[in-house]
């Protein structure tokens, strides 16, 4: 049997992507040279969402697509399914690149999405942009905006949407 937890519901997505979008702006004054890259699969619609949000405060911003399947470090320890395509919509070079995705748990996908983006160009800055923080960070990496930090357990795992957002626990767990 499976537990399954909504922590948060279609209308807390839309305002933590609202809230985000605010601080994005906010700390680039402005978004003259930011470009917003979602990491496939799950970082995709959100950073869909998050250049929506953005546009309709300042002005419209490049959202592209990064697939970091073959830059990723345990390569050999689960099957590479690139499935996904990137697609870098403006030259990164001298951009200030928000890597968005929908939850941040290792860092390992953040990792290879920072050797990903540099076959790209040499951005002026890289930040991160996650909808759920869960912990559990195996790397030093820390996003710089956040939707919800979400404590979870090693045997939880966490679904999002832009229905929401949902906690998964195994039974026995």
């Amino acid at each position: 049997m499976v537990h399954r937890k909504q922590v948060l519901g279609p209308d807390d997505v839309r305002r933590a992507v609202t809230r985000m979008a605010h601080e994005v702006i906010e700390r680039n004054r402005g978004v003259d040279t930011v470009v917003l890259l979602g990491m496939q699969r799950g970082g995709v619609w959100l950073a869909e969402q998050l250049g929506d949000e953005i546009s309709r405060i300042a002005h419209e911003v490049p959202v592209g697509a990064l697939d970091v399947s073959l830059y990723r470090d345990d390569i050999g320890l689960r099957p590479v399914v690139p499935g996904a395509t990137s697609n870098v919509p403006v030259d990164v070079d001298s951009a200030t690149v928000v890597l968005v995705d929908d939850v941040l748990f290792t860092g390992r996908t953040v990792r290879a999405a920072l050797d990903a983006v540099a076959d790209y160009g040499r951005p002026r800055s890289i930040q991160l942009a996650v909808l759920v923080d869960r912990g559990h960070r195996e790397l030093p990496i820390r996003p710089d905006f956040i939707g919800k930090n979400l404590p979870t357990s090693l045997d939880e795992s966490v679904e999002v949407s832009a229905e929401g957002v949902v906690i998964v626990e195994a039974a026995g767990s």
